[in-house]
């Protein structure tokens, strides 16, 4: 049975987070009451004339140095002709013979290591309104709180193989555009919308098969959906005998199917000429390195700093770069008291799902000195790791400015330096469980943990680790 390979395209929409919309004065921002952000230019009233927005131009070229891209120091708006009903203007400002970034690639994590796919490039231009068609049964709805809104289109090279590629790759993106605070991200306002351009070839072949668009996929879960769905179809049409047309697809993600919208015989002729109420673009080298150097971290960078430099170990990384801002509060506390292994225990397991849960920095949660006073106290020995993780965190969250020794103290979690107790501890654990003892003497050295565990939990945390090690292997080893 022959083999086919999927190959896959992405135009990527990525709405910016301006104060202004793209070249008008309204305020750029989501609203779920129609037509409140809307303008004179917006609207297209006659004698009203586009402004450039400086942000969108500044947020263009911080993405794409982030991808490696380079920079066109000249270039400028084009007109895009065709009827959008939602755009008043009945034009769109965008830019095609000269885009402001080209080349580039992106690097972005998969199952079981990296891929690595092609920019084409990234332009400038401005978004839609919104038409909705099922709110009436005799009139379709216009809302132009969207329409003008500042947009960057990245265009890849085709170099995606798979719906779940294409999943990790927008996963990446949207973390990426949040690190650089170019945009918000959300998807489900949008924010991110991309155009699956998916066709198959038989597996060996060069020649790329008829590729069949699938538009405004709104989340990363459907467009991998959308791309496994049409992928499948062009294979069976292909075995069919039937052939492929380039054809504009909506996916429907009730059914996870796709389903034409319009055949593509050629090209849509969109007669585009240069922008005549913009001026050129022209940017110099110093304004493309000022903009450089505002960019701070990327996930990959902060999670390289994180482990190279202050100690935290891999399984944690993920957790601490799902937000710049988590990394970034990481590394100020680690700056401040030292990075350590109880350090990242106590941020990751403890203190930041109690910051996500009430919307907090680390700081407000427990401060930096209290943070050093609990670390301290459990590298000095005097209390357990886990009697302090269960019981003296939980009760510091209620009394964070509480002294951290007088607490645990009230907690009587202070381990006592008489230790003559552990002897009877260590033979009461021995006598509850002769079948575990009678496990590790036949090999299952790894029990010892079990056993320090119960002798742990008998002393109520008070009895010290190493000397319960010790005496414990002089006991089953004996």
């Amino acid at each position: 049975m022959q083999q086919f390979e999927t190959v896959i395209g992405l135009e990527v929409h990525i709405q910016l987070n301006t104060n202004a919309k793209a070249f008008g004065p309204e305020k750029n921002e989501f609203s779920l009451e129609p037509n409140t952000h809307i303008s004179p230019v917006t609207l297209a009233l006659p004698g009203t004339l586009p402004v450039a927005n400086k942000a969108h131009l500044e947020k263009a070229v911080k993405l794409g140095l982030a991808f490696g891209c380079h920079i066109n120091e000249y270039c400028y708006f084009d007109r895009k002709n065709y009827f959008y009903p939602d755009l008043p203007k009945g034009y769109q400002i965008t830019q095609d013979g000269r885009p402001i970034c080209v080349g580039g690639k992106i690097t972005f994590p998969v199952e079981g290591g990296e891929k690595t796919i092609r920019i084409h490039h990234i332009h400038m231009e401005e978004d839609a309104g919104k038409s909705s068609h099922d709110q009436s049964d005799h009139y379709s709805l216009l809302d132009y709180n969207r329409a003008g809104t500042p947009l960057l289109e990245l265009v890849t090279e085709p170099d995606f193989r798979s719906g779940q590629d294409v999943h990790d790759f927008i996963a990446y993106l949207q973390k990426v555009v949040q690190y650089l605070e170019v945009s918000d991200g959300n998807m489900e306002e949008g924010s991110i919308r991309c155009d699956c351009n998916v066709s198959v070839r038989p597996m060996g072949q060069e020649a790329y098969g008829e590729r069949r668009e699938v538009k405004n996929v709104n989340s990363k879960k459907f467009a991998k959906a959308a791309v496994e769905f049409e992928s499948q179809a062009q294979i069976k049409m292909i075995e069919k005998g039937e052939r492929i047309y380039k054809t504009t697809m909506l996916f429907d993600p009730e059914n996870g199917e796709t389903r034409p919208m319009r055949k593509k015989e050629t090209e849509n002729d969109y007669r585009y000429f240069p922008e005549p109420d913009l001026a050129p673009i022209k940017i110099t080298q110093q304004q493309i390195e000022a903009i450089r150097a505002t960019i701070d971290h990327l996930p990959e960078t902060l999670a390289k700093e994180l482990s190279e430099e202050h100690h935290v170990p891999e399984q944690y990384l993920e957790v601490l770069t799902e937000q710049k801002s988590f990394g970034q509060q990481y590394l100020a506390l680690s700056k401040k008291i030292g990075g350590s292994r109880e350090l990242s225990d106590l941020v990751v397991l403890k203190l930041l799902p109690e910051a996500k849960a009430k919307n907090i920095s680390l700081e407000e949660v427990l401060s930096a000195d209290t943070v050093k006073a609990v670390i301290d106290l459990i590298n000095s020995g005097k209390a357990a790791k886990s009697a302090v993780f269960q019981s003296l965190i939980p009760a510091l969250f209620e009394q964070s400015n509480a002294s951290v020794i007088d607490l645990a103290a009230d907690l009587n979690l202070i381990k006592s330096e008489n230790q003559d107790f552990v002897d009877e501890i260590i033979a009461k654990v021995m006598s509850a469980f002769p079948d575990k003892v009678k496990e590790y003497k036949s090999g299952k050295k790894g029990l010892i943990g079990f056993f320090v565990g119960q002798v742990q939990r008998e002393s109520g945390g008070k009895a010290d680790p190493k000397l319960v090690n010790e005496k414990l292997a002089k006991v089953l080893n004996g």
